[in-house]
């Protein structure tokens, strides 16, 4: 067939590469008189990267905070709560036994508790928990945070009680000394209605790290507080489940089978707010980081419109031997998403390694400078929580990878425009 005749169509090589994949691969590849190009491009897998690991390490820490703070909320609250329609739990020991047999239910404990007044060397207002110690490791993890004394103290008639540590600060008070607690339950006398009072000695003091329990918890036998406040029964049972997040369908599980006699709440009833507002300041976390990547991406068009710039005779004779547009575009589409690739990968690995690692790099940070970064004076987090999720990091991947793929979209499609004679004019 003579020169000219039909335009050359273009093949695979041997490789089993399409042409578009080969030829994409090969400009990766930097040359004496595209050095800068090739410095750009790893300026721009430089910078993805570095934003990649940026957003990785941000969603582990705030997944850990988070997590840090649910572990020691939920240790002092019970995920599922059964109170009684009026002061005091009906038929409680088979509310127990109804809830102790409903799936996913580790424990369950029967409390009372109750506004009161605490006088010692300074007044404090507190919650004041009646609890049976036998019971209460299985709904929560104070046992496990005790700074002195034991819950095995609170026995029947013992007239003990264990305080939160910074209670027992405000109050004035330590192990072994006398606390007076004031319930709004009166007695008549011949001098009028007066309040209930009684005394305890302190016999152990708790530090759960945060304010809200630390500064206005305490607790008592479960016994000792029915006959303080005049009760027959508790006020309430407390569960503990194998997952805090099936606490709603446990819940709902519950009040069928317990009836209408029995109110049901969750921990999401009461701290919704709270971990809603993490929840949220995550995700606004999320795309602000993302912006940063979007930046990070903005190099990478850089460098692809200098490419095309560079490439317009190699592209000319690609059209010449019949290369299509599609085609010319699906070459420099290659490149620009090679370089988002190669930058996820560095950044997932540093990300991840740095995740996993924060907590004993920041102590080491701490240790050579002397000086802490969460004080323990002010924060009651005092080290820094890391917990890598994958489920967070397959979408910083997605982002970066959509964003690697829409910047190369626009340089592709000007390399597709060009026109072979233009291009070659002056060659």
């Amino acid at each position: 067939m003579p020169f000219g005749t039909a335009p050359l169509k273009l093949r695979s090589t041997g490789m089993f590469r399409p042409l578009e994949l080969f030829i994409g691969l090969r400009y990766t590849r930097a040359k004496r008189r595209n050095q800068f190009i090739s410095f750009i491009s790893t300026v721009s897998i430089v910078c993805i990267a570095i934003s990649v690991t940026a957003l990785i390490t941000v969603m582990s820490v705030m997944n850990g905070f988070d997590s840090e703070l649910r572990t020691r909320i939920l240790g002092a609250i019970a995920h599922v709560t059964v109170s009684g329609i009026g002061e005091t739990v009906q038929d409680w020991p088979r509310a127990v036994k109804v809830a102790e047999g409903t799936g996913h239910v580790l424990g369950a404990a029967p409390y009372v508790e109750t506004q009161a007044f605490l006088q010692a060397r300074r007044p404090s207002g507190a919650v004041i928990r009646g609890i049976v110690p036998s019971l209460e490791p299985k709904v929560s993890d104070i046992d496990k945070h005790m700074v002195s004394g034991k819950l095995t103290d609170l026995t029947d008639r013992s007239w003990k009680i264990v305080l939160g540590r910074e209670l027992a600060l405000t109050l004035g008070v330590d192990v072994g000394d006398k606390v007076t607690v004031v319930v709004p339950q009166f007695t008549a006398t011949p001098m009028g209605a007066v309040p209930k009072l009684r005394s305890f000695t302190v016999s152990g003091v708790f530090e759960l790290g945060m304010q809200e329990y630390d500064a206005n918890l305490a607790l008592v036998s479960m016994e000792d507080a029915q006959r303080l406040n005049g009760l027959d029964g508790p006020t309430g049972i407390r569960l503990k489940l194998d997952d805090m997040r099936l606490a709603f369908p446990v819940a709902r599980t519950l009040v069928n089978q317990l009836g209408q006699a029995y109110r049901v709440e969750t921990w999401m009833d009461t701290h919704s707010n709270f971990f809603s507002a993490i929840e949220m300041e995550k995700r606004v976390m999320f795309i602000i980081l993302s912006l940063i990547i979007l930046v990070a991406v903005i190099n990478l068009i850089s460098m692809l419109m200098m490419l095309v710039t560079d490439k317009q005779a190699d592209i000319a004779i690609l059209r010449t031997l019949g290369s299509t547009p599609r085609s010319i575009m699906g070459m420099f589409m290659v490149q620009g998403v090679l370089v988002g690739i190669v930058g996820i990968a560095f950044g997932v690995l540093l990300g991840a390694v740095l995740s996993i690692n924060l907590p004993v790099i920041v102590k080491g940070i701490e240790h050579v400078t002397g000086k802490s970064f969460l004080s323990p004076d002010v924060y009651y987090i005092s080290e820094l929580p890391s917990q890598l999720m994958w489920s967070d990091v397959g979408w910083v991947v997605v982002v970066t990878f959509l964003f690697a793929l829409l910047a190369t979209l626009y340089p592709a499609w000007r390399a597709s425009r060009t026109q072979p004679a233009q291009a070659l004019r002056y060659e």
